[in-house]
């Protein structure tokens, strides 16, 4: 009894943590099991291309975006300004390499975010979209990333809807949070 209300009360406390940062704006359309149809509004990212397998480029692409948040830029004024984390931080693959991004907050335009100092990061709105979405709890392994995008294009396919991008990875907790409390899912546009 005692161990479930410590299970209780911490997955509160680090619920509550993780839902205080923003993340991008959707409506889902459909939802069943955990799956879901979901409408993205238009979004600002920051992003960068590594090498290397799913865990270094997640390290090496997290650390380029986080330098820029974290003040590694420049306002026309000549300053730099710290920008607030958003989650999920999102990982597609792009050949041998990978694309990691972070959805910047929704009081910029990309007129108004400053510009990264580092040329591996760069900014890009991309507009309205659609996505079809499978979440789970656990390590993202590139295994497990690999049997969930499997599970997500069946069911599309299963609906007769055709996938039109690449599958994306989200996670949405630092790496210390337990495996049981992990939030990630994968996305594909269609």
């Amino acid at each position: 009894m005692l161990f479930r209300l410590f299970i209780g009360l911490f997955v509160s406390l680090f619920a509550g943590a993780v839902m205080a940062i923003e993340g991008p704006k959707y409506i889902v359309i459909e939802k069943s099991d955990t799956f879901e149809l979901r409408t993205y509004g238009a979004k600002i990212l920051a992003e960068t291309v590594v090498s290397g397998s799913l865990d270094e480029a997640s390290s090496a692409g997290f650390r380029l975006i986080a330098d820029y948040i974290f003040g590694n830029n420049t306002l026309p004024t000549g300053d730099n300004q710290k920008i607030s984390m958003t989650a999920p931080v999102t990982i597609e693959q792009t050949g041998e390499q990978w694309r990691l991004h972070f959805v910047m907050p929704s009081q910029y335009t990309l007129a108004s975010l400053p510009k990264p100092n580092n040329s591996a990061v760069t900014l890009r709105e991309v507009p309205a979209s659609n996505y079809a979405v499978i979440c789970f709890t656990g390590f993202a392994s590139e295994d497990k990333t690999a049997k969930k995008t499997a599970d997500l294009i069946a069911w599309l396919t299963s609906k007769g809807i055709t996938a039109t991008g690449k599958s994306e990875l989200a996670r949405y907790n630092p790496p210390w949070t337990l495996p049981f409390l992990r939030r990630n899912e994968i996305m594909v546009a269609y």
